[in-house]
């Protein structure tokens, strides 16, 4: 009997090996690839010319009638350009701008974000998908309509909560309040948190639905409550998101016009109680004078313009920053 065991026949030596298909890896094989990369890449390229037209055009209208104002630009309480010698200045209307975006960032995001953990986390959903409906109604209101709605019922019933805040703030100059017509910041403050409360809650809204179902259901099964829940797993995850949809919000805020224009009781003074009419916007401020401007009238309302198209950037690129550091210290931690 031939007990001697055969050995496996060993396997046949490897090939060359194949070079890689570069052209798959980039993902251009195919002529609808490369079509839509070209317009991808155009779409983005045509972005940043419109930009640079757009800063250089305000730069130099801009150039031109700050050449020419006697006054300080940055620091001037005046707004004369077709005087002789010209004077106007941003003091006040940089104030009023600023000071107005903050009163609606203040209300609105709180609220937003409650409404859109309210809609995703607490409401059934027969309940919050007619509130969602109402929000995204919201948010396609014209501006002319907020500003009529300010103008003819927002203001006339401001009387109660500016007396309100007189005898219960009025103490710190800054809510006190002469019994004026409520024609001020903080009524502006106030109809753009209404009109920028639609904007954040919906992109706060998809964030938060985008929060891992794992990570509610692995915090439940260890005993956490809805609020502890929502406080360290929905919040931790969508804080980049609400930051970008604040940031939208104050875009927004920054630039609105119209509703502004209806709303507000425009003076170049700057008075210590916000609840007092007076103050200004750059967007206000441009809407209301361009069309009766002169030429040098003219180039300062876009001298105007250009500032407030370098505060929008900065808002935008300080946006970007948080965002971006707060996803490297998740991924850190991760």
């Amino acid at each position: 009997m031939d007990t001697t065991t055969q050995k496996p026949a060993a396997p046949p030596a490897p090939g060359p090996a194949a070079p890689p298909d570069t052209r798959a890896a980039r993902g251009v094989t195919r002529p609808g690839d490369r079509i839509f990369l070209g317009l991808s890449r155009g779409s983005g390229i045509l972005v940043l010319v419109l930009m640079a037209a757009i800063a250089a055009f305000l730069t130099y209208r801009a150039s031109l009638a700050i050449s020419q104002d006697e006054a300080n630009f940055f620091t001037s309480f005046e707004w004369n350009p077709s005087g002789s010698p010209p004077e106007f200045g941003i003091a006040v209307l940089a104030f009023g701008t600023v000071v107005s975006s903050i009163i609606a960032m203040v209300i609105a995001v709180p609220v937003a974000v409650a409404i859109a953990l309210f809609i995703t986390h607490y409401a059934p959903r027969r309940l919050g998908g007619p509130i969602g409906y109402v929000i995204d109604l919201l948010a396609a209101v014209p501006s002319i309509v907020y500003g009529l709605w300010g103008a003819l019922v927002l203001v006339p019933h401001l009387d109660g909560l500016y007396g309100w805040l007189d005898d219960h703030l009025g103490w710190t100059g800054i809510l006190e309040w002469n019994d004026g017509a409520p024609r001020s910041l903080f009524t502006v403050g106030i109809l753009l948190a209404v009109m920028i409360l639609p904007i954040i809650t919906n992109v706060s809204r998809e964030v938060f639905r985008q929060v891992p179902r794992m990570h509610e259901e692995a915090a439940l099964a260890l005993g956490a409550t809805r609020w502890e829940v929502i406080r360290m797993s929905v919040l931790p995850f969508g804080r980049s998101g609400v930051i970008s949809a604040s940031m939208l919000g104050l875009g927004r805020a920054l630039g609105e016009t119209m509703a502004v224009a209806m709303v507000l009781s425009p003076s170049f003074t700057i008075n210590a109680s916000l609840l007092d009419p007076g103050g200004g916007t750059f967007a206000q401020n441009i809407a209301s004078k361009f069309n009766e401007a002169t030429e040098m009238g003219r180039d300062a309302l876009i001298a105007s313009g250009l500032v407030l198209f370098v505060i929008t950037l900065l808002v935008n690129g300080a946006a970007r920053l948080i965002i971006a550091r707060r996803k490297e210290y998740s991924g850190a931690n991760a």
